[in-house]
């Protein structure tokens, strides 16, 4: 996935300014794409150079003229070109795996400390999630397709913290006990 298409996605779901999208992208986008407000910002002057989004001073500005942001036909165009691409299956890159194959080389590294620190926070993202999926998809309550879509696309998040704390206590009790 490329940063562009990401920014228009969550432009096309709501025009905004370059800061409240970079806030909006952590708390939506950013769980699984992950991009630092700087990035944005480039990325939205790129994107305006290059005629997929067009920036604009919205008449409730008030004094602070802060620039707000759309997508124009062409960026609707290339983010339909690219949703339409192949994509390879998400490439694991884990650094906390490679350390558990230094110590099973070793034999000497205590990780129980840092794999505790692991499972607090996806317990802590499982909790955010969790969280979310109750305050916007409430049981029951119908969902248009965009919004089972969004709804999929959080219990992949929620699917994929929960397979990490169950993995992540059986290796905690592997550690401790081969100790």
């Amino acid at each position: 996935m490329s940063l562009p298409h990401a920014v228009l996605t969550s432009l096309l779901e709501k025009s905004t300014s370059g800061y409240d999208l970079a806030r909006r992208f952590d708390k939506s986008i950013g769980y699984f794409w992950h991009a630092t407000h700087q990035q944005i910002y480039r990325e939205l002057a790129r994107m305006e150079a290059a005629g997929w989004i067009e920036g604009f001073v919205p008449p409730d500005a008030g004094k602070t003229r802060k620039k707000h942001y759309r997508v124009l036909g062409a960026g609707r165009a290339e983010l339909a070109r690219w949703a339409q691409e192949s994509t390879e299956p998400m490439d694991l890159r884990d650094a906390f795996t490679v350390k558990l194959r230094a110590d099973a080389v070793l034999g000497e590294v205590d990780l129980v400390p840092e794999l505790q620190r692991h499972l607090a926070l996806h317990q802590e993202r499982l909790a955010q999630y969790l969280k979310i999926e109750a305050r916007d998809f409430a049981p029951g309550k119908p969902l248009s397709r965009a919004q089972a879509i969004q709804h999929m696309i959080l219990r992949k998040g929620i699917l994929y913290e929960q397979g990490e704390l169950a993995w992540g206590a059986e290796m905690l009790r592997l550690l401790q006990s081969a100790g």
